[in-house]
């Protein structure tokens, strides 16, 4: 049975009605990218090389793109269908006529629902009952350690994630900025993330986000944007940190006031 290693965090948000909560999150053990994933495919016992799978799946993403760009949605059996949807402007036109779709429309998103027909079924509900779950506490002592403020090689981390001592771990800058004149503020582990700040890869990165009155924000990280939920007026959403220096762009609405990446914590 697959194993789903998790953790249990307290929401630090003093904004946000959930502050003080618990809740369970997973714990990623590795980002894999198309090169990793073709190797692994071509060493289960497929008859193929990794380059010629590699091949076959960078094939497969720009047809997909491509179909998608066609006003197609893309079944993929098994696994789900990928399909496109329009974020319109908040509040809409006025009238039929007076829709402009270079003025109305502010993103056109990739969406996939995953496979529910019932032999295939991996809706979430479903996917759920396929995973072993193992809290991350349970692993190793390690991990203990590293709360405690000691790393693996024996030098201390700091709350950024990244190590001191004589084997550092490789971090990864983080660079900041937003735009707008609402705030927000950037978190990992329940403590503030500022622009310039080394983490590591796969390092969860937690966003809150109180735009401007009116306004719906927006937050990339390196082009691609991060999913926002909203709860009271608060936004919220996660990344996991790519394995290379990245930018992260929050747009929190109103009249720009880009701070040049500093601390986002404004409130």
């Amino acid at each position: 049975m697959a194993k789903i290693i998790y953790e249990v965090y307290q929401n630090q948000n003093e904004h946000n009605a959930a502050y003080g909560k618990w809740y369970g999150r997973v714990k990623y053990l590795e980002s894999m990218n198309t090169r990793k994933l073709s190797n692994h495919i071509a060493e289960h016992g497929s008859i193929y090389t990794p380059d010629i799978v590699y091949g076959v799946m960078e094939k497969f993403r720009s047809c997909l793109l491509e179909m998608l760009l066609n006003s197609k949605k893309v079944k993929i059996e098994g696994l789900g269908t990928f399909y496109t949807t329009l974020e319109c402007k908040k509040g809409g036109a006025v009238s039929k006529e007076k829709f402009n779709i270079l003025k109305d429309i502010q993103g056109l998103h990739i969406r996939f629902l995953p496979e529910q027909e019932q032999e295939q079924n991996i809706s979430s509900r479903q996917f759920l009952k396929q995973a072993e779950f193992i809290n991350v506490d349970s692993l190793t002592k390690k991990e203990e350690e590293g709360e405690s403020g000691t790393g693996e090689n024996g030098g201390s981390q700091n709350g950024n994630g990244s190590s001191t001592g004589s084997e550092t771990a490789e971090g990864y800058a983080l660079s900041i900025s937003t735009i707008g004149s609402g705030s927000a503020s950037v978190t990992k582990g329940g403590n503030a993330v500022t622009s310039g700040a080394n983490l590591n890869e796969d390092d969860e990165v937690e966003i809150s986000i109180t735009p401007a009155e009116g306004e719906t924000p927006t937050a990339t990280i390196n082009g691609s944007e991060i999913e926002l939920t909203e709860s009271e007026g608060v936004y919220s959403g996660s990344f996991a940190m790519p394995g290379q220096a990245s930018s992260l762009v929050i747009n929190t609405g109103g009249s720009s006031g880009g701070n040049g990446g500093a601390d986002l914590d404004k409130d």
